[in-house]
């Protein structure tokens, strides 16, 4: 991966994930700078060898990469001070959630090369999910930093158009909740069959780990015909996926997946 400097602005988790796993792939500690308001994140980073600051201005003006890692109600109060910079020859990234390009390129007027990512918390154990998605514009060796930056901390990929990026926040930028809840409604019920706390939380959580490697591991089979083939006829396996058929669940996610996607555009038009 070229080495670049950059300046995360925002030091929260997602911003620790990234910066922690460059430092596992070797990204040297001197080329990355934090900036955080506060001292406590600052220290965070700080104690790894990572420069700090709590100057957004100074930062971004000695960076090659500016990686915008706050929330999207602040982004306007953050990038207000740094509108008047040059970003001409400076690579923008953004991870902050709908935030489209066009309202960055407002924020920053001379921002030329903007590239949106939408990570998902597992990044913060390097089993990221990111989508990325850049105008034609930006040139490709900026695509592929972006996309080694976001690999140090799982997987990436592209989406051919912006609107896509609201599909990408259902699909994985929201989707550890959804699996959570689901593990949780699992562990109440075994909990409630008479199993302890902790039993029921490694019999679920091993059985979605497990689950999850056999799908990475078996990409020639669809996700239906690996459920087929742990689901015995007139066993008990096919006895509770009828329940969830009976209950609809393929139309409830559906649902859950369309009202994040409207919630995504509506949070577009907030900020």
């Amino acid at each position: 991966m070229q080495h670049k400097l950059i300046a995360f602005i925002g030091g929260g988790n997602m911003a620790q994930a990234i910066v922690f796993g460059l430092l596992k792939r070797g990204y040297p500690a001197w080329q990355i700078i934090v900036c955080d308001p506060n001292e406590e994140r600052r220290a965070v980073f700080a104690e790894k060898g990572i420069r700090v600051s709590a100057d957004n201005i100074a930062a971004v003006q000695e960076a090659e990469v500016v990686l915008l890692a706050v929330k999207p109600q602040v982004i306007t109060e953050v990038c207000a001070p740094l509108s008047a910079l040059d970003f001409y020859d400076k690579l923008v990234i953004s991870i902050a959630a709908a935030i489209s390009i066009e309202k960055l390129t407002a924020l920053l007027p001379s921002a030329y090369n903007i590239i949106r990512v939408m990570p998902n918390t597992p990044a913060l154990v390097s089993e990221g999910m990111a989508g990325l998605f850049a105008k034609e514009t930006v040139p490709v060796g900026l695509k592929i930093f972006a996309q080694e930056l976001m690999g140090a901390v799982g997987k990436t990929c592209w989406v051919e158009n912006e609107a896509e990026m609201h599909s990408v926040t259902a699909a994985s930028g929201s989707a550890p909740a959804y699996f959570f809840l689901f593990m949780e409604a699992m562990q109440k019920a075994a909990m409630e069959m008479g199993l302890n706390e902790e039993t029921s939380r490694l019999l679920v959580q091993q059985s979605a780990l497990g689950v999850a490697k056999m799908a990475v591991e078996n990409p020639q089979f669809s996700f239906a015909t690996l459920r087929e083939n742990v689901t015995s006829k007139g066993g008990t396996t096919e006895a509770a996926l009828n329940v969830f058929c009976t209950q609809e669940l393929e139309n409830m996610v559906k649902q859950a997946m369309l009202a994040c996607v409207e919630r995504s555009k509506k949070m577009e038009t907030l900020f």
